[in-house]
């Protein structure tokens, strides 16, 4: 009888410890519970860590599946390992391990129903009364391609950063994303971040390894579509005498002040253009933990935004500016037109930070009226790429010289200014073209002669035109490799008196920017005119989906 007593008493004393341990573990999943929204799909989160996390991670056909990792095996209690699966509001147990790379591997599968899009999973392991790891949770996507249901939305931990719902992060006012919900988001495509102020926050430890991937930031001013990849991470964190654990990515989407904004107007006023879009200053920038910053250099990847435009706009008449706050003044970036969802939008194109707007013109020129290059000078001198000699005339026979152009092709390209360089012997530091030719040969765009000239003032042959167009498309990363040159080239009577450039000019034939002087002629020797310059440049712009 006290033996049957003293096994009664035991068992009361477990029931009551197992009571307490699965209260104490709901406790600690309802708290967690009341966290950020998110949706994430199987991915491993703390696997094969210090303490214990979770793997291989699946909801599908209404089960859901996956593995609890640890680095200590819990023993002394049965249900020793807990899993609760919310949206199906399940909560199981296990204990049976396996031990494998240093770790105790618990397996658990559970059908709960197909009906919820996605559900939450939490995890505690206990080695008697007492957890051994901080609970564990992620939340888990419905991939069962019979799902039926409706939306559904679950809670997740890790601080703040807003909810995730149908690929969007909410992000409040004060920019914070959280890393958790970055990284799980990531990992199932492209990420729209939709701002309730004027700044995102994004910790660069969840864009590791997500180089492929496109983050869009939005806000009512704007829209900023940023690849991963143009984000050195690890140069950015060195830069700044971090981890790249400790950096954050800094994205601002603000309109401009009042001052600003009333300078902005004038600029475009001084062009002879009208205002169609607020100013708004779209910056990327690096932050390390000491509030240190550091500007994100996008190389010569050129990165989509764009802003909402007062009315429709005729795209000939229109374009994308880059407001200087050194120079006060507006100059073209590469933009097309469109109206998307009712809205009339202008996505910008450009591989640098600043203060953009749209501007309407409406220029002609006397001299073009009845030009054949009419339609090509006038759009691009209402996109501010050409300018006339006068208010009124253009001089489109007009030979055009190796400076001038090479200024044509830095502005089509929307490139900052560089300083003036000591490249060429006869390219002064105080010519008007000083800066244009120091910008187009960092860009790769010109190359002097061996004898270490540029020939600023030397009127420019086609050869060398067409040499320049192809190394512009180059920068933006068009393709204008030609596999058989001579076959390009072969149509052409005069192409044997093409002295260097034969693949440049080969290739500026198969793309359509240069055409013969006549059907079997290049002309390749004879000095290109201000009209040609144009219509190639038209041509190259349209081709990169610079202008529409």
């Amino acid at each position: 009888m006290a033996n049957l007593n003293m096994k009664n008493n035991l068992n009361r004393e477990t029931n009551r410890r197992n009571t307490v341990l699965n209260r104490t573990f709901i406790k600690k999943i309802s708290a967690m519970l009341s966290l950020t929204l998110i949706i994430a799909i199987m991915v491993p989160v703390l696997a094969f860590a210090a303490t214990a996390g979770f793997s291989s991670l699946t909801y599908k056909d209404g089960t859901v599946t996956g593995t609890v990792y640890s680095d200590v095996y819990a023993d002394g209690v049965s249900n020793a390992v807990y899993v609760r699966i919310k949206g199906g509001d399940v909560l199981l147990t296990t204990t049976k391990a396996t031990y494998s790379g240093g770790n105790y591997i618990y397996n658990f599968s559970q059908t709960i129903s197909n009906a919820y899009n996605l559900v939450s999973v939490n995890t505690a392991v206990y080695q008697g009364n007492v957890s051994v790891f901080e609970s564990a949770y992620q939340t888990l996507y419905n991939t069962s391609s019979t799902y039926t249901g409706g939306s559904s939305s679950s809670n997740g931990s890790g601080g703040g950063g807003g909810s995730f719902n149908n690929g969007t992060i909410s992000v409040s006012s004060d920019g914070s994303v959280d890393s958790y919900t970055l990284t799980n988001a990531l990992t199932a495509g492209d990420v729209t971040l939709k701002l309730s102020g004027t700044i995102a926050l994004l910790p660069a430890s969840s864009l590791v390894s997500n180089g492929s991937k496109t983050i869009t930031i939005t806000n009512d001013f704007g829209t900023y579509v940023l690849p991963v990849s143009v984000l050195k991470l690890d140069d950015l964190a060195k830069s700044l005498g971090i981890e790249v654990k400790d950096l954050k990515i800094k994205v601002t989407i603000a309109k401009v002040d009042s001052t600003t904004s009333d300078a902005v107007k004038a600029a475009a006023a001084a062009v002879g253009g009208t205002q169609l879009a607020d100013a708004v200053d779209f910056n990327v920038t690096a932050v390390g933990k000491d509030g240190k910053t550091t500007s994100v250099d996008f190389g010569k990847t050129y990165v989509s935004r764009s802003v909402n435009t007062s009315k429709a706009v005729d795209a000939s008449k229109t374009t994308g500016v880059l407001y200087n706050e050194t120079t006060k003044k507006v100059s073209f970036v590469p933009a097309t037109f469109s109206t998307v969802d009712g809205k009339n939008v202008a996505t910008i194109k450009r591989n640098g930070n600043s203060i953009y707007t749209v501007v309407e013109n409406n220029k002609s020129f006397a001299d073009v009226a009845s030009h054949w290059s009419k339609a090509d000078v006038e759009l691009l001198a209402n996109k501010l790429v050409v300018e006339g000699s006068t208010d009124t005339t253009f001089e489109p026979e007009r030979n055009i010289t190796r400076a001038e152009f090479a200024a044509l092709a830095v502005r089509s390209l929307g490139l900052t200014p560089a300083a003036p360089a000591s490249t060429f012997t006869d390219v002064k530091s105080d010519a008007w073209y000083a800066s244009t030719v120091a910008t187009a040969t960092y860009a790769g765009i010109i190359n002097g002669y061996e004898d270490n000239t540029f020939r600023p003032d030397a009127q420019i042959t086609r050869e060398e035109l067409a040499a320049m167009v192809i190394r512009a498309m180059d920068y933006a990363s068009i393709s204008t490799n030609v596999s058989d040159p001579q076959s390009v080239l072969s149509k052409f009577k005069d192409s044997n008196k093409i002295v260097w450039a034969q693949k440049e000019i080969a290739a500026a034939v198969n793309a359509g920017i240069i055409n013969g002087l006549t059907d079997d002629t290049i002309g390749s020797a004879s000095k290109a005119t201000r009209a040609q310059s144009a219509t190639m440049l038209k041509r190259f712009l349209s081709t990169a989906n610079f202008i529409n």
